[in-house]
């Protein structure tokens, strides 16, 4: 296990809550699901797992804005 830092929280289109985070010992930028929406359907939103950028794409535009502010 690493330590990371956390960088902010996000709110997908589909309802999940995404975690952002800092490793510290790489610096590589991560982002786990820390919420799913009941409401949700896809298979590759599971708590407490990594998500790939492409699979964050679904943010609405304040929360994009807001991800790559900091």
């Amino acid at each position: 296990m690493s330590l990371v830092r956390l960088l902010g929280f996000n709110t997908l289109a589909c309802g999940c809550v995404v975690g952002r985070y800092r490793e510290l010992a790489t610096n590589r930028e991560l982002a786990y699901v820390e919420e799913k929406s009941p409401a949700c359907d896809l298979a590759g939103h599971l708590r407490n797992h990594t998500v790939t950028a492409e699979r964050t794409a679904t943010t609405s535009a304040q929360d994009f804005s807001e991800a790559h502010a900091s």
